[in-house]
């Protein structure tokens, strides 16, 4: 009787032992089991944040003004600049996936922070110099002749934004997830707090851009561009600094191999299978233990991809099951199947992301040819992002702390509504963003023939607020949407894809930015014509942007009825 007590009291003890413990897998920097009491939840959280706050800081004190700089120094015209600026924003948002595959495959996520913020900081440096040392700066306009810049002030230019452009990649990729990992996805309490966590992660990005939009950009247009340049670049070493300084703190997932590898070994060993029938009792199938991450219950989609799991006479007969080559286990064929399964929902971002992408470029332009005086104070037309910063600033706390309490009280669901119902509005609301902006500039047009200012490349007196509606409604489109997608993409993936997936999300501002490059190169192409002006010329007065703008608004509302149909059909994650 006394040995049985004996034995349920040890039971008890290392029951509570392992409730000190993680887990979900997660160590410390030394790569020991962690402690939840004294690592990671919102303890941690406020080091990350602080990166990204200044990390967000520094690229919008770039991006948010850039047009300006490519219009006014580097002497580009309107569609160029534009185009140069999609551009740039899309190779931005695609070098996540570079960060990804060596975050989730190699480095693991801490270090590949690390040292793409590293690289990040020398492009900001390099680009301060661009805009500082009197032999890369661009000739000023000597009254109407503008002197184009040299091919070595373009050079030193734009090797500095794209070596920024691959900086940014291992930190966009990585901070979501890493923060993420801060709570342990086995104990409900800090589940719930992780959902949280991803809506306050996005209002840290808009605070540094709250400070871009406003000081930055007036230090720009009003005390030069190099030290506009140079502000961000101390912000960005002040990230670096935040991050390293927070280490004893975090938890870290360790990386499982790379990802590429793991899919194409599922896609090459059901081709070398594919004429093996799959078994209809799928525990027939392979699996076994992998290192650090959760099994995944089979799926009766996707079928084909199943006799990579096949265990064939001759593995039988050999007892060797050692060749990820040709047998794989069902999680690494579950993982593929995942993938394939949100490929439709991730699709429906790359229209909303073309639309997201005019607030740094068309919308900027729209501005510069409307009333920017506040009294006796000029507001800088690319400041006028503000509005939807504000917005931004305004939507997260509303709905963490009003929003999802209420709807918790209806629907019983810990999220207050689901993440297919909050990316949908956000999908809606970016119609309505652009309908709004259609709305303004054709009354900018209607007052430009009033006062017969059509042919002449001056501004409209119409208040720049007037561009408030949709910027605020661009705003709340972000928290309903990109929060959403941010949320899902982290939930649905595999634990071995976390990185990859959060990518995912980031790859459809690239998209979206590439999309919306090539929608103004054809609409370009098309409208000027038989020497037409076309919709988008260097003077806006006689040009017909409202016409673009309804054009996106009609192909926004066409991927919103997709967005409903894909959404209904998909089928959710299931780990064991």
């Amino acid at each position: 009787m006394g040995s049985m007590d004996e034995h349920v009291e040890d039971g008890l003890l290392q029951d509570e032992r392992r409730k000190q413990y993680t887990g979900d897998g997660s160590v410390d920097f030394r790569g020991r089991p962690v402690l939840k009491q004294n690592t990671g939840k919102w303890r941690a959280c406020p080091f990350i944040l602080g990166n990204e706050c200044c990390e967000r800081l520094a690229f919008f004190g770039i991006a948010t003004n850039l047009v300006t700089y490519l219009t006014t120094k580097l002497h580009e015209g309107n569609a160029s600049a534009a185009r140069n600026v999609g551009i740039w924003q899309g190779t931005c948002y695609l070098t996540p996936l570079i960060a990804a595959v060596l975050a989730d495959g190699y480095w693991g996520r801490y270090w590949t922070i690390g040292v793409f913020s590293m690289i990040y900081f020398i492009g900001m440096c390099i680009l301060t110099l661009s805009a500082s040392v009197p032999s890369l700066k661009p000739v000023e306009c000597l009254g109407s002749s503008c002197p184009p810049a040299t091919p070595a002030q373009f050079a030193v230019f734009y090797s500095g934004l794209y070596v920024i452009a691959l900086g940014t990649g291992g930190v966009k990729a990585c901070v979501s997830p890493f923060g993420a990992d801060q709570f342990d996805d086995t104990d409900p309490k800090e589940r719930v707090k992780k959902s949280s966590f991803f809506n306050w992660y996005y209002f840290s990005i808009y605070l540094g851009a709250l400070v871009s939009c406003t000081f930055i950009v007036w230090v720009q247009d009003n005390a030069g561009w190099g030290l506009g340049f140079g502000i961000p670049a101390l912000f960005m070493g002040l990230s670096v600094g935040s991050f390293f300084f927070g280490t004893p703190l975090y938890r870290f997932q360790k990386p499982f191999g790379s990802p590429i590898t793991r899919m194409c070994q599922v896609v090459l060993a059901s081709v070398r299978k594919r004429n093996l029938v799959v078994p209809e009792d799928s525990s027939l199938l392979y699996e076994s233990e992998i290192k650090g991450t959760r099994k995944l219950v089979h799926s009766d989609d996707l079928r084909f991809l199943d006799r990579a799991a096949i265990v064939s006479d001759s593995e039988s007969r050999s007892d060797d099951y050692s060749n990820p080559w040709k047998l794989c286990t069902v999680t690494q064929v579950e993982e593929l199947k995942i993938l394939i399964r949100m490929f439709p929902i991730w699709a429906t971002g790359i229209v909303f992301s073309a639309v997201y992408a005019q607030m740094s470029t068309l919308f900027v332009e729209q501005a510069t040819m409307m009333d920017t005086s506040i009294g006796s104070f000029k507001l800088s037309p690319a400041s006028l992002s503000t509005f939807d910063v504000a917005s931004v600033i305004f939507w997260v706390p509303f709905y963490d702390r009003i929003l999802v309490p209420t709807a918790r009280k209806f629907t019983g669901k810990k999220r207050g509504i689901s993440l297919f119902q909050r990316m949908g509005v956000g999908l809606f609301i970016s119609v309505l963003c652009m309908s709004a902006a259609a709305v303004v500039e054709i009354k900018r047009l209607q007052l430009a023939r009033e006062l017969d200012l059509v042919d002449k490349p001056v501004t409209v007196p119409l208040s720049v607020f007037w561009q408030m509606p949709q910027f605020f409604l661009l705003g709340a489109s972000e928290v309903f949407t990109f929060i959403g997608q941010l949320e899902f993409f982290y939930d649905q993936s595999p634990d071995a894809l976390r990185t990859l997936c959060s990518a995912l999300v980031l790859l459809n501002f690239s998209l979206g930015n590439y999309l919306s490059s090539i929608i103004l190169t054809i609409v370009t192409y098309f409208t000027t014509r038989g020497g037409k002006p076309g919709w988008i010329p260097d003077n806006l007065n006689i040009g017909h942007l409202d016409y673009f703008f309804l054009l996106l608004a009609g192909l926004s509302f066409l991927n919103f009825l997709l967005f409903i149909v894909v959404a209904k059909r998909y089928k959710q994650k299931k780990a064991s």
